[in-house]
């Protein structure tokens, strides 16, 4: 960390007692990730953007009462997620069809070469958000943002076994979409796909 960068809490804590420019620099550093999370646990790019933005409203507000028991980023994760799932309550979403020009962003798979890689993501984006959206949004905290199921089923406002069956059949279609890869090429393929045959 070069010198006199602030970390994520010293940002947090800076905005808490009236630096103006403090959240400003938080949210820069995770925008593009926040975005992304929100992209897959929205229907639409609109629900998407508009999610982010209640959710950055959400986290300026309430900025004061983060008890620094997580990350920083961990904390504006769950928010989006929270205002993307609320919106998609609110507006009784179905699954739509995957665009074709998503950015790849984190997907990306670090094994293989680059071709190989992006027609990989690609693929795994596309099946990723043609699931209904409550499997997509267990798999994304489980399988992408890496949160228990515990965790998982407190951000969702749903019991354990619901995130773990939604988990089990997000996984299974996902596995269905993905069967035309080569066994051998499967290795290459993101860790919420190659799960997907061991649940």
């Amino acid at each position: 960390m070069g010198a006199g960068r602030r970390t994520d809490a010293e940002l947090l804590a800076a905005h808490v007692s009236g630096d103006r420019y403090a959240f400003e620099e938080l949210v820069n550093r995770y925008h593009r990730q926040l975005r992304r999370l929100a992209y897959l646990t929205s229907r639409h790019d609109d629900d998407a953007d508009d999610a982010v933005q209640d959710a950055l409203l959400s986290a300026h507000r309430t900025a004061a009462s983060f008890r620094y028991d997580s990350a920083v980023s961990s904390w504006l994760y769950r928010i989006v997620v929270n205002a993307c799932l609320d919106r998609l309550r609110r507006a009784k979403a179905q699954p739509a069809a995957a665009p074709y020009d998503a950015d790849l962003g984190h997907l990306r798979d670090p094994v293989g070469d680059p071709a190989h890689r992006v027609d990989t993501a690609i693929v795994v984006e596309r099946a990723l958000l043609m699931l209904p959206v409550e499997q997509r949004a267990a798999i994304v905290a489980v399988d992408m943002q890496g949160y228990t199921v515990a965790e998982t089923a407190q951000l969702l406002g749903v019991a354990e076994g619901t995130v773990k069956s939604r988990c089990a059949r997000g996984r299974a279609k996902l596995a269905r979409s993905l069967r035309y890869f080569d066994p051998d090429d499967r290795q290459h393929a993101p860790s919420a796909v190659r799960r997907a045959d061991h649940t």
